[in-house]
């Protein structure tokens, strides 16, 4: 930071405008943090909540805390307070930093003990000119850092604990391969990185990214308005960001809906272009197809890449599964997505697609350095390696299940190509994983609805690389009884992990049909198996509605 001390290094749009800060304007931030933290006796080791959205001064605390010894423990702030107070209550924080009254207020509500709090703008409010900037608290590889809560089989969130030594062996991994999409010989670049940054940084992720670009000296730009998501990408013009699969899988449905909107010639165009780069992506092109491609590229294919801006160099993808036609799509536009995978518990990565090889579209590319990957029973993905984190707080017999001789067990099935590719065929345990990236299990959601629609057999909730929920019921039941029941459910979760639709269906799950075991639990794969027609048409319904 100290050697950008002039340049913009972090910013965040609003509107058409960057409010933006430079390397010292930053660390006068931190120090401000700092210095208000040191007042309120805060001690080396001590937990501190850190709730609000992205920001310039969420950042600048949690790196005062970080400088200072102090855990941040940072939450969701779009989870509902019930949620967020249950996390806080499991990891008992010495102080609670919000980013607006309303959320703390709505803590305070939930939770009359809720230790002290203050706002993001308190802490910040220090109006000194001058600042020296005090040395950062000495500390080991095996301190504490962070406990960044997830979600496990049971629905019921536990906090991941990440040290220092994890934190530097994932900065190195991901300044590795950043550094070899960055310096691709065909694409030269004498200009700092771009970054943008949209998803919610209490995601392990999106907190990797934020502290990767500064230590590659980048430009970090932060999204304000996710309502206007695709002007604030042009206003960044990133060189690459990270994603989940629901945004460029809508990026691909609204270019589809709107070609279907076109002239017969340009629809007709676009159909030429994507048969002929798809003969050409298998080995098999014909002797007019460049000439589509390259009708193409004119005047359908540069148009969607432009909305991207002029420095777009990839898109990197994770958090769920992203679909092989949609990493396709935008390699038919000359955008590569790099695919990425891994765990809260493995400081975010696993792997990482190398930007010098050729993706392979259904692939997570190769386990990154200093990482091993290997297939134990049932095809899991097990790991070890400086990058795993030490264990759930509070929660040794959960550690003990997931870290055994060793290794740590994803609970991911997986497979392992010739080349080290890695393919994520599907979950173990019972985890509902949307497309958005958030991850939950549907017992808990289920167990309330089997208790107001107690003539229904079952309930079964879906959703696995969708990006909403939808339910499946069986046995004697009415339609408005089970709106009702939904109708009531949803307003305790958040938005996503609210149901959107259902399907009572005429059948009933029994062991000998191959739905159930023979203890009576049921058979999720199965079930999405045997009903894949009608759960294609609840969302197909819903999008169309």
């Amino acid at each position: 930071m100290q050697r950008s001390a002039s340049r913009v290094v972090l910013r965040e749009i609003r509107g058409e405008q960057f409010v933006s800060v430079t390397g010292a304007e930053l660390l006068a931030l931190v120090e401000r943090a700092r210095d208000w933290l040191r007042a309120a006796n805060l001690q080396t080791g001590d937990r501190c909540g850190l709730i609000g959205a992205n920001s310039i001064d969420w950042i600048a605390i949690d790196l005062a805390l970080m400088a200072e010894g102090i855990v941040a423990v940072p939450l969701y702030h779009r989870q509902t307070p019930a949620e967020l107070v249950a996390m806080l209550k499991d990891c008992q924080p010495r102080l609670i930093l919000a980013g607006d009254a309303e959320l703390a207020d709505a803590l305070t509500n939930a939770w009359p003990g809720l230790p002290q709090r203050a706002l993001f703008s308190q802490i910040l409010a220090n109006t000194a000119t001058t600042l020296e900037f005090s040395p950062v608290r000495q500390r080991s590889d095996d301190q504490l850092l962070t406990i960044i809560y997830t979600s496990g089989t049971s629905g019921e969130a536990k906090g991941v604990c990440l040290s220092d030594g994890n934190l530097n062996h994932m900065i190195g991994c991901t300044t590795q391969r950043l550094d070899q999409l960055m310096r691709l010989p065909a694409q030269p670049i004498s200009e700092p990185d771009r970054v943008f940054l949209y998803a919610p940084m209490n995601f392990a992720a999106s907190w990797m990214l934020m502290l990767s670009a500064f230590s590659r000296e980048a430009v970090l730009t932060l999204s304000s308005d996710l309502t206007k998501l695709a002007d604030e990408i042009r206003i960044a013009s990133p060189h690459y960001f990270l994603n989940v699969p629901t945004l460029l899988e809508r990026v691909k449905r609204g270019v589809e809906d709107n070609i279907a909107k076109q002239a017969a010639p340009i629809r007709a165009l676009y159909v030429r272009a994507r048969e002929a780069w798809q003969r050409q992506h298998v080995g098999r092109g014909k002797s007019f197809d460049a000439l589509w491609l390259a009708l193409g590229h004119k005047f359908i294919f540069a148009k969607v890449r432009r909305r991207f801006g002029p420095n777009l160099r990839a898109l990197i993808c994770g958090s769920a599964p992203l679909a092989p036609e949609t990493q396709k799509f935008f390699l038919m536009l000359n955008i590569p997505v790099l695919q990425a995978y891994g765990l809260t518990e493995t400081t975010a990565l696993c792997t990482l697609d190398d930007p010098r090889l050729p993706v392979e579209p259904g692939y997570v590319g190769p386990a990154i350095s200093g990482i091993e990957m290997q297939l134990a029973d049932d095809d899991e993905i097990v790991l070890r390696g400086p990058n795993i984190f030490s264990g759930y707080w509070n929660r040794p017999e959960e550690t003990a299940k997931v870290l055994r001789d060793g290794w740590f067990h994803t609970g991911d099935q997986g497979e392992v190509n010739a080349r080290g590719n890695w393919r994520i065929v599907g979950r173990i345990k019972n985890l509902i994983v949307l497309n958005t990236g958030h991850k939950f299990a549907p017992e808990p959601i289920e167990d309330k609805l089997a208790q107001l629609l107690p003539t229904a057999q079952h309930t079964v909730l879906v959703g696995n690389a969708r990006s909403y929920l939808c339910m499946l019921v069986t046995g004697k039941i009415e339609s408005a009884a089970v709106q009702a029941a939904i109708d009531a459910v949803n307003r305790d979760l958040p938005h996503y992990r609210q149901i959107r639709s259902f399907k009572i269906l005429p059948d009933t799950f029994t062991s000998e049909g191959g739905l159930l075991t023979a203890m009576g639990k049921i058979k999720r794969d199965a079930i999405a198996r045997r009903y894949d027609a009608e759960i294609n048409l609840l969302y197909e319904r819903k999008a169309s509605a």
